[in-house]
């Protein structure tokens, strides 16, 4: 039944990307993908509406001074961002949409606790770093050069400098691994076969239709 509906997760190791700085805070999960497109259960095909009220005029055209409507931003991997971002609501589709439209890490000096774990159960890494450091960055992005983001050695690379970033080793070991929490149970596949046929030759009754 798991390997019917998993869902293949990218690994993720080194990035490399012109970051895109939106300087704004407390962005909520409604302002990264409003009520009106919460109604699939895909995560594909959010990512146009993604900053939708943001990056669209009340007629649905491209506001062309979004940061993220502009070249080169519009193709950037990498958003640097205000802080407590994602918090609001603990809609799931916040990261599938971010993810949709090619951003798989985000920098911000703190997140909702929800929207933080959710980034990594879909293939993001959301580094917290302080806020001098997160100025450091945001002035580099103005310059429109790519930065490396290297989850193995929890590193940073713009220009000359580099900034250490601490995550949680375990978080890590599934990113890098490219696993979800479905691909995480069929890890274990194997005992929990295993624990049915034990339980099922003591108490057969159990597996009865």
């Amino acid at each position: 039944m798991l390997e019917s509906i998993k869902i293949n997760m990218q690994k993720f190791n080194t990035l490399k990307s012109i970051p895109a700085y939106l300087p704004i805070v407390n962005i909520d999960t409604d302002m990264i993908i409003p009520k009106q497109f919460l109604k699939t259960i895909k995560r594909t095909g959010l990512g146009k509406n993604l900053f939708y009220e943001m990056r669209y005029n009340e007629k649905g055209t491209l506001i062309n001074d979004f940061i993220l409507n502009t070249s080169p931003f519009n193709n950037s991997k990498i958003l640097i961002a205000g802080k407590n971002f994602g918090c609001g609501s603990s809609r799931e589709h916040a990261p599938w949409a971010l993810l949709d439209f090619g951003i798989t890490c985000v920098i911000s000096s703190s997140y909702a606790d929800i929207f933080y774990n959710n980034c990594f159960k879909n293939g993001i890494l959301p580094i917290v770093l302080p806020e001098a450091k997160i100025k450091e960055l945001s002035e580099y992005s103005k310059r429109k050069e790519e930065i490396i983001v290297n989850l193995e050695e929890q590193k940073i690379t713009f220009g000359n400098n580099e900034i250490d970033f601490e995550i949680d080793q375990f978080k890590k070991k599934c990113l890098i691994e490219g696993l979800d929490d479905i691909a995480l149970s069929l890890e274990k596949n194997p005992k929990i076969t295993e624990f049915e046929k034990k339980l099922s030759s003591k108490r057969p009754w159990i597996f009865n239709d």
